[in-house]
């Protein structure tokens, strides 16, 4: 018997994009079968491709009359149009791709700073056993120190270049059905948390440390 999957996200705003600049990347795929559940699911979804949010490598001396990338500000940008995000990202060497952890440093320069108490989940799409896993264990670390509430299931397809059908889907059914559990499951902890709030904490980074303007991240 197949889970029920409950629908009530109140048209929930999502951005989607792969970390992959590949043509024919499995993320970019699983990414657009997450756009396809959203929409289904009630959601809207706003696919974005790793192009877009592309950044020269991170120097604080290009830092001039608030110089920021492009990329940089149109991913800036798309978090905050949007509710949550989802991030599908290739594994590299056991580790997240470098021009996504490029860019995230990038964004986390803007005040007030982005990421925070903004909700993600993290999928990847991988020809080996692990399904990318280690790319997103490598990427929590990153947003959740910048405050972003990420979600703790994370979903990663192992033989991707095996797993999807002509049409687009996962073939496993199985598979296919928890992809869509998972994916509506954040889908309503999003709804819940902006319709129904709860005490709000600050993010406060490295808790204990002397202040100084040149370290302070409470926001």
């Amino acid at each position: 018997m197949k889970k029920q999957i409950i629908n009530n996200t109140k048209q929930l705003k999502f951005l989607v994009f792969s970390a992959s600049l590949r043509k024919d990347s499995l993320n970019t795929q699983l990414a657009k079968l997450a756009v396809k559940a959203i929409e289904k699911n009630g959601g809207i979804a706003d696919y974005a491709t790793m192009n877009e949010f592309d950044c020269p490598s991170m120097n604080q001396d290009l830092e001039v009359d608030d110089f920021q990338p492009d990329g940089a500000k149109e991913f800036r940008k798309r978090i905050l149009a949007n509710d949550a995000f989802i991030i599908c990202s290739p594994e590299y060497n056991g580790s997240m791709p470098g021009l996504l952890k490029n860019t995230i440093d990038w964004v986390s320069r803007f005040r007030p700073q982005p990421f925070n108490e903004h909700h993600a989940l993290l999928m990847s799409a991988s020809p080996s056993m692990a399904g990318g896993n280690k790319a997103l264990w490598s990427l929590r670390m990153p947003l959740e120190h910048l405050g972003t509430r990420v979600y703790p299931n994370m979903f990663s397809l192992a033989m991707a270049h095996k797993a999807f059908t002509p049409e687009g889907s996962i073939a496993d059914e199985t598979l296919q059905q928890r992809f869509e559990t998972n994916l509506v499951a954040f889908m309503n902890l999003v709804e819940a948390a902006k319709n129904y709030p709860c005490i709000k904490k600050s993010w406060v980074e490295f808790l204990g440390e002397k202040t100084d303007l040149a370290t302070e991240r409470v926001e």
